[in-house]
């Protein structure tokens, strides 16, 4: 038997987003890969954004991820730790799926030990200095009153509300590509020398610098990059799937 000795951290998958040509085949993509990785996986940390879209209702499911979620689940089943970092795309998940599938859900950033490293991961929206319009933005989202307010409203409404925004930020970014300077000066400022590695996803790109004696990752996606990270217990590297 394939010893699980390898930590694996992706983020920024957007599952289901319209932009794809094929958001089908994108999910099977995401699934070969699992699957791949399995046999030497130890632990799977998912660092926000997985879902382009998510919200969870209290006795339905939304359609759609049947793929991933089976494949996810196949991956708890076998033993795999699965921690899940919400992003503010995937921010609507509460009990259902964490129960369902057998991972854990984490709402911010996490600090841990892994196999002897100090590793600080987070999805990295709402870091450093925020505008006063993603400050309301993010406390609305957040909101209980307002989560069950908008569960009151027909799914055939929101659904499509939720994607298009989407897709429509997804055309500004291309425009106006966010800077990681906020998220970069968040870590100069709040770094530990205890902390080995700072791990962030949401800006879409692959960065990987040494701030002090940490050394500060972010993930790329999954939209243009396929990118992960692993952790071998020594040595983190990025790496690309095949295009």
């Amino acid at each position: 038997m394939t010893a699980r000795t390898l930590t694996y951290f992706v983020s920024d998958l957007h599952l289901g987003a319209r932009y794809f040509s094929d958001a089908r085949e994108h999910e099977k993509a995401v699934c070969r890969w699992l699957r791949e990785i399995e046999p030497h996986c130890r632990r799977l940390y998912l660092l926000g954004d997985v879902l382009d879209y998510w919200f969870e209702y209290r006795h339905v499911v939304p359609r759609g991820f049947t793929r991933f979620f089976g494949t996810l689940a196949e991956l708890a089943d076998r033993g795999v730790e699965i921690t899940w970092i919400t992003g503010n795309h995937d921010i609507w998940i509460f009990d259902y799926l964490p129960r369902e599938i057998g991972f854990r859900l984490v709402d911010g950033p996490l600090e841990e030990t892994i196999d002897g490293k100090r590793f600080f991961l987070a999805h990295g929206d709402g870091m450093g200095p925020i505008p006063a319009v993603e400050r309301l933005m993010r406390a609305t989202f957040r909101c209980r009153l307002l989560q069950r307010m908008f569960a009151a409203v027909h799914p055939r409404w929101t659904v499509g509300l939720a994607y298009g925004w989407s897709a429509s930020n997804r055309t500004k970014r291309k425009i106006e590509a966010p800077s990681p300077a906020p998220l970069l000066k968040w870590v100069e400022q709040n770094r530990r020398d205890e902390v080995d590695f700072y791990l962030f996803g949401h800006y879409h790109m692959l960065f990987d610098q040494h701030i002090g004696n940490s050394r500060v990752i972010i993930l790329g996606d999954w939209i243009s990059n396929k990118s992960y990270a692993v952790f071998d217990g020594k040595n983190l590297r990025i790496e690309k799937i095949s295009q």
